[in-house]
């Protein structure tokens, strides 16, 4: 053999798909190349997984520039052969400048393996001709994330160049094992002018050994010594698996280091379920991403928001708690639905998540079919208020597997019902109602969203719950409410009481102020304060009164939610301007919108809201219910966890301690 050289396939006689049909097999996908390479790749490596033993799948992304060391042997190694014409052939400019590859990687896989030419893959055994040579096969693993196949095309519709690398190392029929490389560009179908006359070409082109009849795959020592002087990692003398390096990768824009940060939180998104620990075992798989040689950490689903909530919805679904779902007719077990619902900050969406259209909201359900990869996130009725949230898991029965892998388009990222006859039809769009009433029932709505609920502001921590009264789903908020258009106020009990009123016992008398905020720090009514309860003069109380020197509470800024492992508590920032020690206490009530009602006392059965403690700058949490605090300009965090189905008032309360 004289080295690897490449082959174009010209129209045989009978005909053949060309290459631009190929690339548009994935259709028209709403997901961005890079989002389609980590959900098809890693679905290609999760069926690809060994079963006997069952280690861990090693996933991985390197992204690199060759460096000088191999560049000669790229450009040496991956011209001799290729078609002359640039555009026919557009590898030829990419090798000329610095060479930029993606290499996506599994370990614990069974590797390319079985006969590398179609017309002997007559067997079981035909991942290499499956995934090299033929298009559109059907899938051979069941309950496998796959089904026909067209998912390996992103790897060619990433690469500027449509080409890429494939080094593979599999076992043998013999019981060895057998590295193989071999190079692929799926392009654009071009009529070349030869010596006999013209002659049609697919645009198909493979790389490798042409030496017998059917261009073949180095294999062996060549294959690794290529392998080594192109700079691709080796395997271990009995590790199996398969990397897939594409040239010149179209990152959307992105510099490789923005790229890599975006890949290793898109993976956390679409492939959480195997990053778990589940009933004692280990994660399915492992992920890793690097850029030029630096680790880019794959964010961990149980600490990311909000992910850590399908987690959670995860657990729900494989516990007790979890339902089953059904048609009833025609009769037929549908899968497992788990769904959880919680008091959240707002989200802060990002590149990955508004691929998925999650904002600043979750208010979705994630499909999976049994391989337990993410299909889409299902979006239901967006809760009242930006300060709550609910997630759902939706894991299809096996029995349902066939039914729901034929609804997918290309691109595996829906769930399409109307593509499918009844029954089937019948089954999954039976899924989607089961899945919103449950949803319904969860935000008690009656089914429906309630119109407008989501987009009326409160001036403090949460949206205004329409119909809390009435049954829905409230979550807990500070007493500062609006409508829009107006100035946030905050309304509360005003402690009019002396200092000393809580020690002697004399209960203290009340008044209702309302008052605007004004910023922390302004001149005016913000600064008389009296026992934690702002308020400013009223037209008929006389002129503003001169402040005195007594303890008094100063709000900062309003209310809000924050996290604080895995709860979320409202927090009011306040400080004591007054100096000396001063002693603080909370006072906690339910209110109730549009009546003004304050609830002390819950209804049996009903919870409360709860302090939590006292917070420094520092971050230390003081869990008393009192505190005695020196006054100052430090800034202190009352934390409360708010009641379920409540919108929650925050007093701080203040009395100052006698020194001896």
């Amino acid at each position: 053999m004289t080295g690897p050289r490449w082959f174009s396939q010209p129209y045989p006689p009978e005909g053949a798909s060309a290459a631009e049909g190929i690339r548009n097999q994935l259709g028209r996908p709403e997901l961005d190349l890079l989002t389609i390479l980590v959900r098809e790749s890693a679905q290609n490596s999760w069926d690809a997984r060994v079963r006997q033993p069952a280690p861990t799948v090693d996933y991985r992304i390197d992204m690199w520039t060759v460096g000088p060391a191999h560049t000669g042997a790229w450009r040496e190694l991956l011209i001799d052969g290729a078609p002359t014409d640039a555009e026919t052939f557009p590898l030829r400019d990419t090798l000329r400048r610095p060479i930029r590859v993606l290499a996506v990687s599994d370990r614990g896989t069974r590797g390319l393996g079985g006969p590398t030419r179609a017309d002997d893959a007559v067997g079981s055994e035909r991942d290499f001709v499956s995934f090299i040579r033929n298009i559109g096969e059907p899938r051979d693993t069941a309950l496998g994330g796959g089904t026909y196949g067209f998912g390996k095309g992103i790897f060619y519709l990433l690469s500027k160049s449509g080409t890429v690398l494939v080094h593979s190392r599999c076992r043998t029929d013999r019981g060895g094992y057998e590295t193989r490389l071999i190079g692929c560009t799926l392009w654009k179908s071009y009529t070349a002018a030869e010596p006999s006359g013209k002659r049609r070409y697919t645009g198909r082109h493979w790389w490798g050994d042409t030496s017998g009849d059917v261009i073949e795959p180095l294999v062996g020592q060549e294959a690794d010594a290529t392998a080594q002087r192109l700079g691709l990692k080796s395997f271990g003398p009995e590790e199996t698996g398969t990397t897939v390096v594409v040239i010149d990768p179209n990152l959307d824009g992105l510099e490789p280091t923005q790229a890599a940060d975006y890949l290793a939180e898109t993976i956390t998104w679409h492939l959480w379920p195997k990053m778990i620990s589940t009933d004692g075992r280990s994660p399915a798989m492992s992920f890793s991403v690097t850029c030029d040689g630096v680790h880019h950490s794959v964010p961990d689903p149980r600490d990311t928001r909000p992910l850590h909530m399908f987690v959670a919805a995860y657990e729900t679904m494989t516990g007790p708690n979890g339902s089953d779902l059904h048609c009833l007719r025609p009769t037929r077990y549908l899968g497992r639905l788990g769904l959880v619902k919680r008091i959240m900050q707002p989200l802060e969406p990002t590149r990955a998540s508004r691929m998925l259209d999650i904002e600043d909201l979750v208010h979705h359900v994630c499909l999976m079919r049994p391989a337990e990869l993410v299909v889409t996130y299902h979006p239901g009725p967006k809760p009242p208020s930006v300060n709550q949230g609910y997630a759902g898991v939706f894991r299809a029965d096996e029995d349902m597997d066939d039914i729901y892998a034929k609804a997918e388009p290309p691109t595996h990222d829906a769930w399409n019902g109307q593509s499918l006859d009844r029954p089937e039809s019948t089954f999954v769009h039976t899924t989607f109602t089961r899945i919103a009433e449950a949803q319904a029932r969860l935000l008690s709505l009656g089914g429906v969203a309630r119109s407008g609920s989501a987009n009326v502001a409160l001036g403090a921590a949460s949206s205004l719950f329409s119909g809390l009264v009435g049954g829905a789903w409230g979550i807990g908020g500070a007493t500062a409410y609006s409508k829009p258009g107006s100035t946030a106020v905050r309304t509360s009990r005003q402690d009019t009481a002396e200092e000393n009123s809580s020690i002697s016992g004399r209960p203290a008398a009340t008044a209702s102020r309302t008052r605007s905020l004004p910023p922390v720090g302004a001149a005016g009514p913000a600064d008389i304060e009296d026992n934690g309860h702002s308020f400013a003069d009223s037209p008929e109380s006389g002129a503003a009164d001169t402040p005195r020197r007594r303890p008094r509470v100063q709000y900062v800024g309003d209310p809000y939610y924050d996290e604080r492992g895995d709860a979320s508590v409202l927090v009011q920032d306040f400080r004591l301007p007054v100096p000396g020690p001063q002693r603080v206490h909370i006072d906690l009530a339910v209110t109730l919108p549009g009546t003004g009602g304050r609830e002390t006392d819950p209804p049996l059965g009903a919870g409360m809201p709860v302090l939590l403690g006292w917070e420094d700058g520092d971050g230390h949490l003081h869990a008393t219910e009192t505190l005695v605090i020196d006054g100052g300009e430090y800034v202190w965090h009352a934390l409360v966890c708010p009641a379920p189905d409540t919108m929650t008032e925050i007093g701080i309360k203040v009395e100052a301690v006698k020194t001896t």
